[in-house]
């Protein structure tokens, strides 16, 4: 029996995938029932009518419409009626999603969704020209050198922004609090994703991850080396792990990511319709920090992977979570490949819960210590995350679903509440009852 590949993919925006999974194809039985029966001839009866209108629309429309295009069309309000994660990529998209998530492509170096047919920024990526320009997370972009991007389809806004190297777009942004829209002239630029990213705070080793790429792992572990290099280890007090405003990326790194920081238990598992989709990840022996304190920090805009990362570490007592609710983006998305020349479908195919089991889908995760920054006022209104919560058609949560939450985090570190929170608890300059954390309660040990 032949094997259908699929790669597995998380990620709040247009991210990207690649942990490779083989599953059965799935067949009917040859004795299926009589309720089977109906059920498939009510079907054929829906894919009939569809026939009947792809025919009418191609012999009466007012001029002659390309076929390929209303096929495409087609799937995709198909799949944009389950959720905000499920997608058609044509071809080109496809394989810019291959190309982004080595870490590397060409463009303007932003995360972005589709939010009531306008193009949202979840992020923009450190050291970006969309960052060193100033756009901000929540902005909406409304045109893309002068043409409205009202009409398009995330992938062919995407497709627009990206180009060659030294060229330029003009991009159109509303804000909330801003009367007029804002207009920003970018070059673009080859966007290397440096996914980690590491600092000497004195006694303590600071390292940001700003997403789940195919080279994240390996720039951890340079990382940790590098800190454990600088700082003796009897001065090493322990170290910040900031997952603020990463939007995600690849499941498989989230997972090894984890694993570097746990000895033992589950990191996450994942649970489909089907069997196929039902997993179980846990960690093996080594942790990296040798077993120094660590702090999380999180926020509104820290999601999927990056809820991964921060629920194994929560829910294992390894480190105490700083900041404000995160995203809640709790389900993984499939890529599946469509054949040579036909892209890929993107969907939805299972929910993935932290090791003590909950689910953080359109919830979030609440961090141990909430603390919230010091906003400027002309920022006060952009600088909210909605959350999951708040995506039409979303994946709904057990339970009450979360509000969303803050998301600023202040360009000088001077300024940086949850950080400087972060360093003074591991010093010993201030105590919570939240920190350390207490490892003997931690899940599945």
């Amino acid at each position: 029996m032949m094997r259908k590949t699929v790669l597995i993919l998380l990620g709040a925006a247009s991210g990207a995938a690649l942990t490779l999974l083989a599953i059965q194809p799935r067949l009917l039985p040859i004795g299926f029932g009589s309720s089977a029966k109906a059920a498939a001839s009510d079907t054929y009866r829906q894919l009939n009518l569809f026939g009947d209108v792809f025919e009418r629309v191609r012999a009466d429309y007012v001029e002659k419409p390309d076929d390929s295009k209303l096929i495409e069309s087609a799937i995709n309000g198909m799949l944009s009626g389950l959720d905000p994660h499920s997608s058609y990529m044509e071809p080109k998209a496809f394989r810019d999603m291959q190309v982004q998530t080595r870490g590397e492509f060409g463009g303007l170096g932003i995360e972005v969704t589709m939010e009531d047919g306008l193009i949202k920024v979840v992020a923009p990526i450190d050291d970006t020209p969309a960052a060193k320009a100033g756009v901000m997370a929540n902005d909406i972009i409304t045109k893309l050198d002068d043409e409205q991007v009202q009409g398009l389809t995330l992938n062919q806004a995407v497709e627009k922004m990206r180009g060659p190297v030294n060229t330029k777009i003009k991009l159109t942004i509303t804000r909330k609090g801003q009367d007029k829209p804002t207009e920003i002239s970018i070059t673009r630029d080859v966007i290397r994703v440096r996914a980690v990213r590491s600092r000497v705070e004195d006694d303590i080793g600071y390292i940001r991850i700003s997403q789940f790429n195919e080279q994240t792992t390996d720039n951890l572990k340079k990382a940790i080396g590098e800190l454990q290099t600088q700082i003796p280890a009897d001065k090493l007090k322990g170290y910040v792990i900031d997952l603020r405003n990463n939007p995600g990326g690849l499941l498989d790194q989230a997972i090894s990511v984890s694993d570097a920081f746990l000895e033992r238990g589950e990191i996450v598992s994942t649970r489909g319709r089907n069997a196929e989709e039902t997993q179980r990840f846990s960690a093996r022996a080594g942790d990296q920090l040798k077993g120094k304190p660590v702090i999380a920090l999180i926020n509104g805009g820290s999601a999927s992977a990056s809820e991964i990362v921060a629920g194994a570490l929560q829910d294992h007592k390894r480190a105490t979570l700083i900041g404000t609710r995160s995203f809640g983006k709790g389900s993984v998305q499939t890529i599946i490949p469509l054949g040579a020349g036909n892209g890929a479908l993107r969907l939805t195919t299972a929910r993935y819960f932290t090791p003590s089991g909950k689910s953080i889908q359109a919830k979030g995760i609440s961090p141990d210590i909430e603390v919230l920054q010091d906003v400027p006022d002309e920022l006060k209104a952009r600088t909210d995350t909605k959350g999951e919560a708040s995506l039409r058609g979303h994946l709904k949560a057990d339970g009450d679903e979360g509000a969303g939450s803050q998301s600023y985090v202040p360009p000088d570190p001077k300024n940086d509440k949850a950080l400087q929170m972060a360093l003074n608890l591991i010093r010993g300059v201030t105590t919570n009852s939240a920190y350390p954390p207490n490892q003997k309660r931690a899940a599945n040990q």
